[in-house]
């Protein structure tokens, strides 16, 4: 089955009436991200590069990855003509740098990678999920539908790949929950605060990581809803080799669900306050 193209995107039903300010912030930023996905392909192929099985469908990723961010970019330019995707584009990876000439993973070994990976596509099919329920604008709904599918596709790719290298480098369930509690811990890092900043900020505006993290976090959390946990939740333990539906994944699925309300909660307060 061939992968959808942005000419399979019904853009004729675009309704700027149903378009979320709020919403559209946050997409301009996930556009961003999106389309430098050529940088982590250079990084797993460095991190693989004795696995040219592997380096194929990591460049397949990758190329899927970047056409998330063009068919986010070219929405948000469509809600918003003032926006100039490349220049913030431009502006995003000047101030953000990923380091690819390694010569290892920095998750310890090829498994951790893997899991991190997983944990990763996780988050974003959660998340467009989600996001994709949250609007009414259906050239946006239907974008995010196919991105949320194609990341749960990817999530079962690094899944596959994962178990042969669990083999071979015996990563324990310590290990593995360990890569995953920090690859997680990392969905804060400076990588979707400055591309909300490079995205949202005026030229005059500098950057402080703190505001917009912010800024981020308490608009892109608040579209989730407890089923998108449950989902997420169940895949993270899947991948660290628990039992994706057992009452230990229904303890943290509640854990999970309370901190995420309290945390969207305190950073709108805060955002309201700095307004």
């Amino acid at each position: 089955m061939s992968h959808w193209t942005l000419d399979d995107v019904p853009w004729h039903k675009f309704d700027p009436s149903k378009v979320d300010p709020e919403t559209l912030r946050i997409v301009k930023a996930a556009g961003l991200v999106e389309y430098n996905g050529h940088e982590y392909v250079r990084y797993l192929h460095n991190v693989f590069s004795d696995d040219p099985d592997f380096q194929e469908e990591a460049a397949a990723w990758g190329v899927e990855e970047v056409q998330h961010g063009s068919a986010l970019g070219k929405w948000a330019a469509m809600a918003d003509p003032s926006f100039d995707f490349e220049k913030s584009f431009k502006r995003f990876v000047d101030g953000y740098k990923l380091e690819t000439n390694v010569a290892a993973s920095v998750r310890g070994s090829r498994a951790g990678e893997l899991i991190a990976r997983c944990i990763v596509e996780t988050g974003t099919s959660s998340y467009y999920t989600a996001l994709a329920e949250a609007t009414d604008e259906p050239v946006l709904k239907d974008i995010c539908r196919k991105i949320a599918a194609d990341e749960l596709r990817h999530y079962k790719l690094f899944y596959r790949r994962l178990k042969p290298y669990l083999e071979q480098e015996n990563l324990g369930s310590w290990g593995r929950l360990r890569v995953a509690i920090g690859r997680i811990a990392e969905s804060e890092d400076d990588e979707l605060a400055y591309a909300y900043y490079a995205a949202n900020a005026t030229a005059d505006q500098p950057y402080d990581r703190k505001r917009w993290n912010r800024a981020y976090v308490s608009r892109a959390y608040a579209i989730y809803r407890e089923h998108h946990i449950e989902r997420g939740m169940a895949m993270v333990f899947k991948a660290v080799g628990l039992t994706p539906n057992g009452w230990l994944n229904r303890m943290a699925v509640k854990f999970a669900w309370s901190a995420m309300r309290r945390r969207v909660r305190r950073l709108q307060a805060a955002e309201l306050l700095t307004a």
